[in-house]
């Protein structure tokens, strides 16, 4: 059985990276499995422990760092977000294909340990736009908000480390051009 892939899903803050994902991660054919990312802050209302995130304690994630035990991980307005090499590895090695949705800053990370990561930035129409979805959550004080939109911008300078570019300006649109982009992978890798 050959490995599965690795696939990266980056953007920022607001672009609708997991809207998106919800319309292609049911499509069989991709063999998709979501790996999901530790994190020390509060979950949003309706996220679910150990589905959208393992929430910990900021102690917890330390340790994870320390014992060598994350894939990559990064510190984002006050909080550390990670990704558990354990599971990913035993995802990857059962066939499944990996979708990681992290921070410019964590695949990085990954792109620099495996170098045959698939990589996709979500962009959005605008800044504006942008601006318009982080403050529609309502779930954040307007000093988050600002960190938020300074790091998009950062973050936006960044989208030439990745070898696909997608603008969320259509949800669906976007999705199936990620599901066309995992899908011609996929191919490759088997015609190796």
């Amino acid at each position: 059985m050959k490995r599965g892939l690795l696939i990266i899903i980056s953007g920022p803050s607001g672009v609708g990276k997991g809207t998106v994902r919800k319309y292609f991660e049911t499509n069989s054919a991709l063999n998709l499995a979501y790996s999901t990312s530790m994190t020390t802050r509060s979950p949003r209302n309706g996220e679910i422990d150990g589905k959208d995130y393992f929430f910990v304690s900021r102690e917890t994630f330390l340790k994870a760092v320390d014992n060598g035990e994350l894939l990559e991980y990064a510190e984002f307005v006050g909080n550390y977000y990670g990704t558990p090499l354990k599971e990913v590895n035993r995802l990857r090695d059962s066939g499944k294909n990996v979708l990681l949705e992290i921070e410019v800053q964590g695949a990085k990370q990954v792109q620099e340990k495996c170098p045959d990561a698939i990589s996709i930035f979500i962009i959005p129409p605008s800044i504006e736009e942008l601006e318009k979805r982080i403050r529609g959550r309502k779930s954040e004080a307007e000093e988050i908000v600002q960190q938020r939109l300074a790091k998009a911008e950062k973050e936006m300078k960044l989208m030439n480390q990745y070898k696909y570019i997608v603008c969320n300006d259509d949800p669906k649109l976007a999705a199936n051009l990620i599901e066309t982009i995992i899908l011609r992978n996929i191919e490759i890798e088997q015609n190796r």
